[in-house]
């Protein structure tokens, strides 16, 4: 028999010896986990009709559990007609299921996600600066039903609409490779694979390139999408710093010698949460290091095509000689996501297996939706949109960023990007972004506290700010909201820490 600190087998001896397993760290309540347990046991007929199951607190004692598990655990089996309990008798076996199938236990069936909580949802009055999109206010309708027509009308209209390749509808790919050459980011043996949008192309990779317990590098904060991605496919997750100017080089040469991972995740222009942009110089010890340690490289670039100011950025693909960096684009963020169109650009080998991938997953990108784009960009419609959401989007940068210097709290830090959709907070100490969410809510505005974007590294007063679907006046207004609310609190809490108990006397 086990001693009650430990949790695993049981032996328990009711007419017959068997034993079970518990597992504390599987995410599935380890009362039902007893329940599971002992339905099974019954149904085999390990335990028969007549039989006394332990008293709860024997049982409970055995397990080193709490009293009140083992009592849920019963309350279940005798919902389900298992069992009977009589007051200061026991619990007795009725005897086994019926042949009829139970309801399945999702609990027990479902293996658990992993993944943090999915944030809140802003009502749709709400200021929301929770969602990182592009405003559908800026959509251009018109042109893009003038594309929808052209495409439908065109004599490949039929063929469009039937099944496509698995790698990408044809004429979008050739394009999208031709700008590749274009702006110099395609090597020699390159390929592209459209994909549907940038989240399964980052699923695709880790499918490919990474085997559970291998160590991944990514961005500390970093978009959940791509965190709970990797460590859903078993990788053991490596966070590297995020500074004012990106990833931090000295600390991702600390994650490479101690973990060696099989891939780096880096966005280089305009990080999401952060808004952080990698300069020059670090660029390039990010490829001499991620070159030397043998991992493949993906850089996430889908933010590039949303800068407001100063000089464009060189890709690293484009930097890199060596064909270890993988370039992941997309469409979502400078024309309409709902499409659903990204791809990844990098080596033939990798683009085949990423295919083949896919083609289990989906079979192929909707081509509708891939021609729709190809028209649009072809037309003329994408660069006269592009230089609307560029302009759009600077004012809005200027917008957030003024108004966090007025009303934000004394003390605070944010980030000042030069594009992109976000910008990162953190607020003066005591305050804690996650507690003064419900609170900011009330008042009508919704945000992203750091905690859904940290890897490893706590940062409790940190949060985001995600301007681009919202007009100027919403953003100001916004942010008013919140200075108050944290100025306030931390009005509150300075006073609780400078008013002493009351002298003795």
């Amino acid at each position: 028999m086990q001693g009650p600190s430990q949790y695993g087998s049981l032996d328990l001896h009711i007419g017959m010896d068997f034993s079970f397993h518990l597992e504390p760290d599987s995410g599935v309540p380890l009362y039902r986990q007893i329940h599971a347990r002992l339905r099974d046991l019954i149904a085999a007929g390990a335990l028969r009709k007549g039989e006394r199951l332990p008293p709860t607190r024997e049982l409970a004692v055995k397990l080193g559990l709490n009293r009140s598990t083992i009592a849920s655990a019963y309350a279940l089996l005798e919902s389900d007609g298992l069992i009977r309990g009589h007051v200061g008798r026991g619990s007795f076996i009725l005897g086994a299921p019926d042949s009829a199938p139970a309801d399945l236990d999702w609990d027990r069936l479902l293996a658990p996600s992993g993944s943090a909580a999915p944030p809140p949802v802003a009502g749709p009055e709400a200021i929301s600066f929770a969602t990182s999109r592009p405003s559908e206010d800026l959509f251009p309708m018109d042109d893009f039903r003038r594309s929808a027509e052209e495409v439908l009308a065109s004599p490949h209209a039929a063929a469009i609409l039937q099944l496509g390749s698995p790698a990408g509808y044809g004429p979008l790919r050739y394009f999208l490779l031709e700008e590749a050459r274009r702006e110099g980011v395609e090597r020699p043996g390159d390929d592209v694979l459209i994909t549907n949008g940038c989240q399964q192309a980052l699923d695709l990779l880790a499918r490919v390139l990474v085997r559970p317990g291998d160590a991944v590098a990514i961005e500390d904060p970093v978009y959940p999408g791509l965190r709970n991605l990797f460590q859903r496919a078993g990788a053991r997750l490596a966070g590297v710093a995020v500074g004012p100017e990106g990833i931090e080089p000295a600390a991702l040469e600390r994650v490479l010698a101690e973990t060696r991972p099989r891939v780096v995740v880096v966005t280089s222009d305009f990080q999401n949460p952060t808004g952080a942009t990698l300069p020059p110089e670090a660029r390039a010890a990010v490829l001499a290091m991620t070159r030397a340690a043998g991992a493949v490289l993906v850089e996430n670039d889908i933010y590039a095509g949303l800068r407001y100011a100063g000089a464009p950025s060189v890709p690293m693909k484009r930097l890199d000689d060596s064909g270890h960096t993988v370039l992941i684009g997309s469409f979502s963020k400078i024309t309409f996501p709902g499409l659903r169109v990204g791809w990844i650009l990098g080596p033939k080998p990798l683009i085949a297996r990423l295919t083949e991938a896919k083609q289990l997953a989906d079979l192929h990108t909707d081509q509708l939706a891939q021609a729709l784009l190809l028209r649009f960009a072809e037309s003329g419609r994408l660069a006269a949109h592009h230089g609307r959401i560029v302009a759009a989007g600077a004012e809005r940068l200027r917008a957030v960023i003024e108004a966090c210097e007025r009303h934000l709290p004394r003390g605070t830090v944010f980030t000042r990007p030069e594009g992109g959709m976000s910008l990162w907070v953190r607020l003066p100490e005591p305050l804690d972004a996650g507690d003064l969410l419900a609170r900011a809510e009330r008042e009508g505005v919704a945000y992203l506290p750091g905690k859904y974007f940290e890897v490893s590294r706590r940062d409790p007063g940190a949060l985001r700010l995600s301007f681009a679907d919202l007009p100027p006046e919403r953003i100001r207004a916004g942010v008013a909201i919140l200075g108050r609310v944290f100025s306030s609190e931390l009005a509150r809490t300075r006073l609780e820490r400078y008013d002493g108990a009351p002298a003795i006397v």
